[in-house]
Protein backbone atom coordinates (compact mmCIF):
# COMPACT_ATOMS: atom_id res chain seq x y z
CA UNK A 1 0.00 0.00 0.00
CA UNK A 2 1.28 3.63 -1.05
CA UNK A 3 1.36 6.87 0.70
CA UNK A 4 -1.64 8.00 -1.44
CA UNK A 5 -3.47 4.73 -1.14
CA UNK A 6 -5.15 5.16 2.28
CA UNK A 7 -7.67 7.47 4.25
CA UNK A 8 -7.14 10.72 2.30
CA UNK A 9 -7.36 12.75 5.71
CA UNK A 10 -4.29 10.66 6.33
CA UNK A 11 -2.46 11.74 3.38
CA UNK A 12 0.04 14.51 2.93
CA UNK A 13 -0.88 17.14 1.23
CA UNK A 14 1.55 18.56 -1.76
CA UNK A 15 2.58 21.84 -2.39
CA UNK A 16 0.00 23.44 -5.14
CA UNK A 17 -2.78 22.02 -2.41
CA UNK A 18 -0.91 23.83 0.38
CA UNK A 19 -0.39 26.91 -1.54
CA UNK A 20 -3.76 27.18 -3.03
CA UNK A 21 -5.57 26.54 0.45
CA UNK A 22 -3.64 29.01 2.26
CA UNK A 23 -4.14 31.74 -0.56
CA UNK A 24 -7.38 30.97 -0.57
CA UNK A 25 -7.59 31.44 3.38
CA UNK A 26 -6.33 34.52 2.63
CA UNK A 27 -8.46 36.19 0.40
CA UNK A 28 -11.28 34.79 2.38
CA UNK A 29 -10.12 36.77 5.44
CA UNK A 30 -9.72 39.75 3.11
CA UNK A 31 -12.86 39.28 1.92
CA UNK A 32 -15.10 39.33 5.38
CA UNK A 33 -12.89 42.41 6.15
CA UNK A 34 -13.91 44.03 2.75
CA UNK A 35 -17.62 43.09 2.51
CA UNK A 36 -17.98 44.37 6.77
CA UNK A 37 -16.83 47.68 4.90
CA UNK A 38 -18.66 47.76 1.88
CA UNK A 39 -22.09 46.48 4.78
CA UNK A 40 -21.61 50.19 6.16
CA UNK A 41 -22.20 51.30 3.04
CA UNK A 42 -25.12 49.91 1.46
CA UNK A 43 -28.57 51.33 1.95
CA UNK A 44 -30.71 48.65 0.49
CA UNK A 45 -31.98 45.86 2.91
CA UNK A 46 -32.11 43.06 0.14
CA UNK A 47 -28.34 43.78 -0.78
CA UNK A 48 -27.37 44.21 3.19
CA UNK A 49 -28.69 40.60 3.56
CA UNK A 50 -27.35 38.69 1.02
CA UNK A 51 -23.48 40.61 2.36
CA UNK A 52 -24.22 39.83 5.64
CA UNK A 53 -25.49 36.00 4.10
CA UNK A 54 -21.78 36.04 2.14
CA UNK A 55 -20.12 36.59 5.29
CA UNK A 56 -21.64 34.15 8.14
CA UNK A 57 -22.64 31.56 5.61
CA UNK A 58 -20.03 31.17 3.20
CA UNK A 59 -16.28 33.26 4.29
CA UNK A 60 -16.78 32.37 7.53
CA UNK A 61 -17.59 28.81 7.41
CA UNK A 62 -15.27 28.56 5.26
CA UNK A 63 -12.51 30.11 7.11
CA UNK A 64 -13.02 27.61 9.72
CA UNK A 65 -13.01 24.99 7.72
CA UNK A 66 -9.80 25.78 5.93
CA UNK A 67 -7.69 26.83 9.17
CA UNK A 68 -9.24 23.27 10.81
CA UNK A 69 -6.94 21.35 7.65
CA UNK A 70 -4.11 23.89 7.50
CA UNK A 71 -3.90 23.27 11.44
CA UNK A 72 -4.40 19.32 11.04
CA UNK A 73 -0.76 19.64 8.72
CA UNK A 74 0.93 22.01 10.89
CA UNK A 75 0.81 25.08 8.03
CA UNK A 76 0.84 28.29 9.65
CA UNK A 77 -2.01 31.07 9.18
CA UNK A 78 -2.41 34.22 7.35
CA UNK A 79 -2.94 37.21 9.31
CA UNK A 80 -6.62 37.89 10.13
CA UNK A 81 -7.50 41.62 9.26
CA UNK A 82 -9.03 43.30 12.43
CA UNK A 83 -13.11 43.24 12.37
CA UNK A 84 -14.14 46.19 10.91
CA UNK A 85 -16.70 48.52 12.97
CA UNK A 86 -20.10 49.23 12.38
CA UNK A 87 -20.93 52.91 10.46
CA UNK A 88 -23.82 55.47 10.23
CA UNK A 89 -24.64 55.31 6.32
CA UNK A 90 -25.42 59.04 6.77
CA UNK A 91 -22.09 60.07 7.90
CA UNK A 92 -20.41 59.02 4.93
CA UNK A 93 -19.94 61.38 2.36
CA UNK A 94 -21.67 61.01 -1.00
CA UNK A 95 -18.48 61.38 -2.78
CA UNK A 96 -16.25 59.00 -0.58
CA UNK A 97 -19.65 56.54 -0.40
CA UNK A 98 -19.80 53.10 -2.24
CA UNK A 99 -23.10 52.61 -4.10
CA UNK A 100 -25.51 49.78 -3.84
CA UNK A 101 -24.71 48.95 -7.50
CA UNK A 102 -21.42 49.15 -7.07
CA UNK A 103 -21.49 46.87 -4.43
CA UNK A 104 -23.73 44.61 -5.79
CA UNK A 105 -21.65 44.54 -8.77
CA UNK A 106 -18.37 43.95 -6.95
CA UNK A 107 -19.93 41.12 -5.10
CA UNK A 108 -21.03 39.22 -8.07
CA UNK A 109 -17.19 39.74 -9.55
CA UNK A 110 -16.09 38.68 -6.33
CA UNK A 111 -18.41 35.56 -6.38
CA UNK A 112 -17.79 34.85 -10.37
CA UNK A 113 -13.07 34.93 -9.64
CA UNK A 114 -14.35 32.40 -6.55
CA UNK A 115 -15.88 29.50 -8.29
CA UNK A 116 -12.81 29.53 -11.06
CA UNK A 117 -10.00 29.04 -7.64
CA UNK A 118 -12.70 26.59 -6.12
CA UNK A 119 -12.53 24.99 -9.78
CA UNK A 120 -8.65 25.41 -9.61
CA UNK A 121 -8.12 24.24 -6.02
CA UNK A 122 -10.50 21.15 -7.05
CA UNK A 123 -8.58 20.47 -10.48
CA UNK A 124 -5.06 20.59 -8.38
CA UNK A 125 -6.06 18.10 -5.51
CA UNK A 126 -4.78 14.41 -5.14
CA UNK A 127 -6.63 14.13 -1.71
CA UNK A 128 -10.06 13.64 -2.51
CA UNK A 129 -11.82 14.86 1.17
CA UNK A 130 -9.94 18.65 -0.31
CA UNK A 131 -10.96 18.13 -3.45
CA UNK A 132 -14.86 17.63 -1.92
CA UNK A 133 -14.43 20.21 0.29
CA UNK A 134 -13.78 23.03 -2.29
CA UNK A 135 -17.02 21.09 -4.48
CA UNK A 136 -19.26 22.12 -1.53
CA UNK A 137 -17.69 25.90 -1.54
CA UNK A 138 -18.06 25.76 -5.07
CA UNK A 139 -21.79 24.56 -4.46
CA UNK A 140 -22.69 27.63 -2.12
CA UNK A 141 -20.97 30.26 -4.26
CA UNK A 142 -22.60 29.04 -7.46
CA UNK A 143 -26.05 29.74 -5.61
CA UNK A 144 -25.15 33.13 -4.48
CA UNK A 145 -24.08 33.96 -7.55
CA UNK A 146 -27.83 33.21 -8.74
CA UNK A 147 -29.02 35.32 -5.64
CA UNK A 148 -26.58 38.29 -6.49
CA UNK A 149 -27.38 38.22 -10.59
CA UNK A 150 -31.53 38.17 -9.18
CA UNK A 151 -30.79 41.39 -7.31
CA UNK A 152 -28.76 43.28 -10.09
CA UNK A 153 -31.83 42.56 -12.16
CA UNK A 154 -34.19 43.32 -9.99
CA UNK A 155 -32.91 46.28 -8.62
CA UNK A 156 -32.14 47.55 -12.18
CA UNK A 157 -28.56 47.84 -10.99
CA UNK A 158 -27.66 45.13 -14.25
CA UNK A 159 -24.98 46.58 -16.85
CA UNK A 160 -25.04 44.25 -19.85
CA UNK A 161 -22.21 43.81 -22.05
CA UNK A 162 -23.42 45.19 -26.06
CA UNK A 163 -25.95 42.64 -26.71
CA UNK A 164 -25.50 40.58 -29.63
CA UNK A 165 -28.66 40.50 -32.09
CA UNK A 166 -28.33 38.63 -35.34
CA UNK A 167 -28.66 40.61 -38.44
CA UNK A 168 -30.73 37.57 -39.88
CA UNK A 169 -33.08 38.06 -37.31
CA UNK A 170 -34.18 41.55 -38.71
Amino acid sequence: MGILSGNPKEEPMHYGEVYSVWMHLSAAKASVAAYETLLNHAGDEDLQKIIKDIIEDTSKQEIEEVERLLTEHGIGMPPTPAKRPEACIEKIPAGARFLDQEIANKLSADIAAGLISCSTVMGQCIREDIASMYANFHTKKAQYATKVLRLLKDKGWLIPPPLHIDPSDC
